[in-house]
């Protein structure tokens, strides 16, 4: 009784999401994924690069963001944080995530709302270093001011943004529920720095955005249900 009840359970969470990644994968195969695939290119030579001796500065120049910077330079940066490897952090994480969490949701929610939501996150991360510094260490939202000194780079923070909009997109709720919770025991009880407190940030940014996309969406409905194309039938 148990295996079937399970097997419902699983097919009502993840069934939708997978038949249409497999099905764009089955489909299209490498072609339904350019942007991942030009993601995970860019990221491995922006790896290779800043390891070589004349490299790791001008990486820096153009994908670093550190909260002690302008406004105006951590903005220009931003986009191509996203595919700077983190210093202490293993490279093949980074590409892991990519392919993964890039890959699904390239596929389940289109190339240009996958960046979109990417973004979202990752900006969200970097504007909020700059409030936490000026709250202050003495405030749970808050950080000392030596994070002002720290690179901030690596795919992390648009991941989790990612994880949770695919899900809230396709309704597997209680995943949506675990990577909530996850970055939230990270915080508390694994690593309450920087990184782990952006990783919040895009959490609070991308629920907040799926919260205005679903009013949106529902407030449309109304108008949809008494369209009528003047045969008695909906549009």
């Amino acid at each position: 009784m148990n295996e079937p009840a399970l097997r419902r359970a699983v097919r009502a969470e993840w069934g939708p999401l997978f038949r249409t990644v497999w099905l764009g994968l089955a489909t299209r195969k490498l072609r339904a994924i350019p942007l991942t695939l030009a993601a995970i290119c860019l990221t491995s030579v922006f790896q290779i690069v800043q390891n070589q001796d004349w490299g790791y500065q001008p990486i820096q120049n153009v994908g670093s963001v550190r909260a002690e910077e302008p406004v105006w330079l951590a903005l220009l940066r931003t986009p191509l944080s996203l595919f700077v490897p983190a210093l202490d952090l293993p490279v093949w994480g980074a590409l892991a995530q990519l392919l993964v969490v890039f890959g699904i949701c390239e596929i389940a929610l289109g190339r240009l709302r996958t960046l979109a939501v990417a973004y979202v996150a990752t900006l969200a991360g970097t504007m909020y270093a700059r409030i936490g510094i000026a709250i202050g260490p003495e405030s749970v939202v808050g950080l000392p001011a030596s994070d002002a000194h720290v690179s901030d780079t690596g795919p992390s923070a648009a991941v989790v943004g990612l994880a949770i909009f695919v899900c809230w997109r396709y309704r597997a709720w209680l995943t949506c529920s675990l990577v909530v919770a996850a970055m939230f025991y990270e915080v508390f009880f694994i690593k309450n720095n920087l990184a782990g407190k952006e990783h919040i940030a895009a959490v609070a940014a991308v629920l907040v955005l799926c919260g205005v996309w679903e009013v949106r969406h529902r407030s449309r409905k109304p108008k949809d249900a008494h369209r009528d194309n003047g045969s008695g039938r909906l549009r």
